[in-house]
């Protein structure tokens, strides 16, 4: 496609040759020639060179603008079509050999102007001519001006429609240049917004491209190692990242959702990973990978509640069927017992013996009864009376109950952050009071036990906004949230996957039952239960979030009053 500033350009070289030769040949060549001639050569050869740099100093501007002003091209024409005017004058008007510059400035016209402006300029180099052969040189014929004109006429029309298809192809092309200009800026934008981390290396592990959410995802400051190699330093941070990267580049082998971990200053991270190959021949591979610990903890959080769910109904039918007969073979042997004292007092016989094999069995019956109580707490942890709860009261009342219980360590502090009811900044949930005192008691009893002498055990109890809780986990009319903190040495990792399997317990003397009658309240109460290992000199942490209440009703204690 042609460049309309281009054209005008050969215009302005044009215009200064036509000059130029008309002089030259008005004073050297032509023996002919007048002095009114001459005279006529040189103000047009002075006037081109005027106009042709009073046209380049008005037209200049950004060479990325659609083109030169309509302005002073339609000025240009009318500068041209008087210096043809003039050369056709001292050539002979009508017979002039150089009638044809008139097509060549009707056809740049028709070009680069507008079609009105083609249709004046067609109209001005008609009249021009006409007047010229026809009045100043009357012998010159009319049919052969005539056959001009319409000359003038056919060259308008066809460069008036070449100049028009020019036009909608620049139109066009700028449209689809700012269209990619656009989606180039979009694209950036979006991946710059992304919360995946995208990453781009070469076969030799350079990196070409990596955007904010890689740098923040993997702790390391990418975007300042553009064109550096990367692969080692990433492979010790997420070896399986940086093993499907090398599979993509040099392989060209994909990999989808794969899964990894990323070691970063705050912990272990979980990350899934899909990488792309190049296209074409081109060895470079790239890695779309995002945090996927949170949603790992949301699945791990309900396939536990299933299994749990599916152990408590089991556990409630056999845990009946155990206990009726317990509680029959203990009152047996307790009168089996009397029967042999009253036989051994009446013979006078020592049956020390017998009593304490009696004691015995009584004393295990009664442990295996409590363990069957509490298997049964566990089972039957449904909500079947739904009150408003003030969560930081229960809270209370259960770090009293846990620092006087007997197994605390010396010195063992509970703290307890957690607003006052009175104050008429209660924290209010929808469900049974018992079961979540059962829960927190439990909580609060399970980290004083972890916290050695002088240690410190820490619950608090918060009203968290939306965006502060983890991925994936949502309520509705808010949460409120319940940190129990100990200052034990935390958990260890192998021990973490089972903390809420019935009977699994660490305690020399517990009955694994706890932690999973925990659970059981707070999925319950639609809520779910997060554990932080901790480790590393700090103690474990359990939150507890709960749906909260809706506005506008207050706790059974405060209706009654009312």
């Amino acid at each position: 496609m042609l460049d309309p500033r281009q054209i005008v350009r050969w215009v302005h070289v044009a215009r200064l040759t036509v000059a130029a030769a008309i002089l030259l040949a008005a004073v050297f060549v032509w023996t002919s020639a007048t002095r009114n001639d001459t005279l006529v050569a040189t103000l047009a050869f002075a006037g081109a060179v005027l106009w042709t740099g009073a046209a380049i100093a008005l037209d200049r501007r950004p060479r990325d603008d659609a083109g030169p002003s309509t302005l002073v091209v339609a000025a240009n024409v009318l500068c041209d079509l008087a210096l043809v005017t003039a050369v056709v004058h001292v050539t002979g008007a009508g017979a002039s050999q150089f009638v044809a510059l008139y097509v060549l400035v009707v056809a740049y016209a028709a070009l680069l102007l507008p079609a009105v402006g083609g249709a004046l300029a067609v109209a001005a180099a008609d009249v021009l001519y006409a007047a010229d052969a026809a009045w100043l040189r009357p012998y010159a014929t009319s049919g052969g001006i005539g056959l001009q004109v319409a000359l003038f006429g056919v060259v308008a029309v066809a460069s008036g429609w070449v100049g028009a298809r020019m036009r909608a192809a620049g139109t066009g092309g700028h449209r689809l240049t700012a269209a990619l200009a656009r989606a180039s800026v979009e694209a950036a934008d979006i991946l710059r917004a992304m919360n995946s981390g995208i990453l781009t290396v070469d076969a030799d592990g350079v990196l070409l491209y990596a955007n904010p959410a890689a740098s923040a995802l993997l702790g390391v400051a990418l975007h300042e190692r553009l064109g550096a190699p990367v692969l080692e330093s990433i492979a010790e941070r997420s070896p399986e990242l940086a093993h499907a990267l090398r599979r993509a580049a040099v392989e060209r082998e994909r990999t989808t959702r794969a899964e990894g971990t990323v070691a970063r200053a705050d912990g272990l991270r979980r990350i899934g990973v899909t990488t792309t190959a190049g296209a074409d021949d081109a060895r470079t591979g790239t890695a779309i990978f995002s945090d996927i610990t949170d949603s790992k903890r949301i699945d791990a959080l309900h396939a536990r509640a299933g299994r749990l769910e599916a152990i408590a109904e089991l556990s409630a039918s056999l845990a009946h069927e155990i206990k009726n007969p317990l509680a029959s073979i203990r009152s047996a042997v307790e009168q089996l017992a009397r029967r042999s004292a009253r036989r051994a007092a009446a013979a006078g016989e020592d049956d020390e013996d017998e009593r304490t094999l009696s004691t015995l069995i009584v004393r295990e019956s009664d442990r295996l009864s409590r363990l069957l109580s509490e298997f049964l707490d566990f089972a039957r942890a449904r909500v079947r009376r739904v009150e408003r709860v003030d969560v930081a009261s229960v809270a209370r009342d259960a770090a009293q109950l846990a620092a006087a219980h007997p197994s605390r360590a010396e010195d063992v502090r509970i703290d307890v952050d957690a607003p006052e009811g009175s104050d008429g900044a209660a924290v209010l949930v929808d469900g049974d009071e018992e079961l979540l005192h059962r829960a927190l008691f439990n909580l609060a009893l399970n980290a004083v036990q972890a916290t050695p002498a002088g240690g410190r055990v820490r619950i608090e109890v918060q009203l968290p906004e939306a965006a502060e809780l983890p991925p994936g986990i949502a309520f509705a009319g808010g949460a409120v949230a319940v940190h129990v903190s100990d200052g034990g040495r935390g958990i260890d990792p192998e021990t973490l996957d089972r903390l809420f399997d019935p009977f699994f317990t660490t305690k020399p003397t517990g009955s694994g039952l706890g932690l999973a009658v925990v659970h059981r309240v707070v999925e319950a109460h639609r809520g779910v239960v997060l554990v932080e290992a901790g480790g590393g000199g700090s103690g474990a942490r359990f939150t507890l979030l709960l749906p909260r209440a809706a506005e506008g009703m207050g706790t059974t204690a405060e209706r009654a009053a009312a």
